[in-house]
């Protein structure tokens, strides 16, 4: 399993993420952005507020997260925006 080394937030509602096998991209979360537990995340500010996990995933404070595993395989899928080492 790939890791996350380094993750930023991104407007509007981007997260730019590298893993440690070089694979790095935006990952474009606009029209994720439904349901009730994403509704804060719709706020630019609160959005900003990600951080990596203890277990290697992106977070928000209301505990929303996305699995490393599906985000490296989303950039590996999107031609010419992800590299590999």
């Amino acid at each position: 399993m790939e890791r996350i080394v380094h993750l930023e937030a991104r407007p509007p509602y981007r997260l730019y993420v590298e893993f440690d096998d070089g694979v790095r991209g935006e990952y474009d979360m606009r029209d994720r952005l439904n349901g009730p537990v994403f509704v804060p995340l719709r706020d630019p500010e609160y959005f900003a507020q990600v951080r990596l996990a203890q277990w290697g995933a992106p977070v928000w404070p209301n505990g929303v997260d996305i699995c490393p595993d599906a985000l490296h395989e989303r950039l590996c899928a999107q031609p010419g925006k992800a590299v590999g080492s």
